[in-house]
């Protein structure tokens, strides 16, 4: 599976965007899809994840209530919109493919696949 970040870019405090990850070469439509980032100078976290039919999501506690993961099986394609951007959310958010199709699963070893990752920057 390859798979293609897009739509990062540089906003204001309070602004929001609308991650896509666009998924080839095999269908995503059975796996659990996921978000991480990196902070500079940090480890790559867990943000969000969606199980296989967009049934069930979970979201790190930092971005609940502003973030929203979707998905649309029929263009092989996950999303993430985020909304009221603070400047620590600035980072690299890289899209995941789940070995599982469950939501339980949030640690980096629980994806097999990612993308290549697209930059979000929020200025204060």
């Amino acid at each position: 599976v390859q798979l293609q970040a897009s739509g990062g870019g540089l906003v204001q405090a309070g602004d929001s965007l609308r991650l896509s990850c666009a998924a080839s070469g095999r269908t995503i439509s059975g796996s659990a899809m996921a978000w991480f980032r990196q902070a500079p100078g940090k480890e790559r976290e867990f943000v969000a994840t969606i199980s296989w039919n967009g049934g069930a999501t979970y979201y790190t506690d930092s971005v609940k209530g502003r973030f929203t993961i979707s998905r649309d099986n029929s263009k092989n394609t996950v999303y993430l919109q985020m909304n009221s951007l603070k400047p620590e959310d600035t980072a690299v958010y890289y899209c995941a493919t789940g070995r599982y199709s469950s939501v339980i699963y949030r640690r980096d070893q629980d994806f097999n696949f990612w993308g290549q990752g697209t930059q979000v920057t929020v200025s204060s």
